[in-house]
């Protein structure tokens, strides 16, 4: 029998560019979530800053990320650029937990002011048996995306997104159409409080959706919140 999982999205404070400092407080966050994996936003180390130079796997600045993992037992989905072969870069979830760092995923769907960006492939993470297909934003509103997760069979869908505060529901909308869909649990961690690229406000209220599409945690819009759900 698989074991329970305890799932947070989390939206720290993000101060623009300065991965040093993010990565102190995703550590932070790490530690306080009481969770097994904890999902952050699209590009949470650097904020959506596009021109945000790429990271590296094995950048020092994300020591402190590793450290809370390894004392926690947490798996960490974080937001980065990444610095991708041949030159190309990725706007990409690593995965961060106790033995080091690794790419988990590179978005697909990239919006046409991310065209500095290389698009990847679908992705599913395995954690302690459950099978959690991953997606960063635009990802979410593209039906194919979805699609082509269920196809490699999944039980969660995770997200990290960055929205205005209109579009709250829109995403709202994405959670419950995926997770009815296609019957999985879906986890969306949305950015919070002010960030690059013309996002002066951002609209929070990450969440936690059953495969019926109930929900299960919901943040508040400010930075700071947490949401927090076991799945069963």
């Amino acid at each position: 029998m698989r074991e329970p999982l305890v799932v947070a999205v989390a939206q720290p404070v993000c101060v623009a560019f300065d991965v040093a400092a993010n990565a102190d407080t995703h550590a932070a966050t790490v530690r306080s979530a009481a969770a097994r994996v904890v999902v952050f936003p699209e590009l949470s180390l650097t904020g959506y800053e596009l021109d945000a130079p790429a990271i590296t796997l094995d950048d020092p600045r994300l020591t402190p990320i590793v450290e809370a993992c390894a004392q926690t037992g947490t798996m960490a989905l974080v937001g980065a650029p990444l610095q991708g072969e041949a030159g190309r870069s990725h706007i990409a979830t690593l995965a961060i937990d106790g033995s080091g760092i690794r790419v988990a995923y590179r978005k697909v769907w990239l919006d046409s002011t991310e065209d500095r960006f290389s698009p990847g492939e679908p992705a599913v993470l395995t954690v302690d048996g459950w099978r959690l297909g991953l997606a960063i934003c635009r990802d979410t509103g593209i039906p194919q995306h979805d699609a082509d997760l269920a196809a490699l069979g999944i039980d969660g869908y995770l997200a990290g997104t960055v929205m205005f505060p209109e579009e709250a529901e829109i995403q709202d909308a994405r959670a419950v159409r995926i997770a009815t869909e296609h019957q999985v649990y879906v986890a969306i961690a949305s950015f919070a409080g002010a960030t690059g690229s013309g996002y002066t406000r951002t609209a929070g209220r990450s969440g936690i959706w059953t495969p019926a599409a109930a929900v299960l945690a919901q943040a508040t819009p400010e930075p700071g919140s947490l949401a927090r759900a076991t799945l069963q």
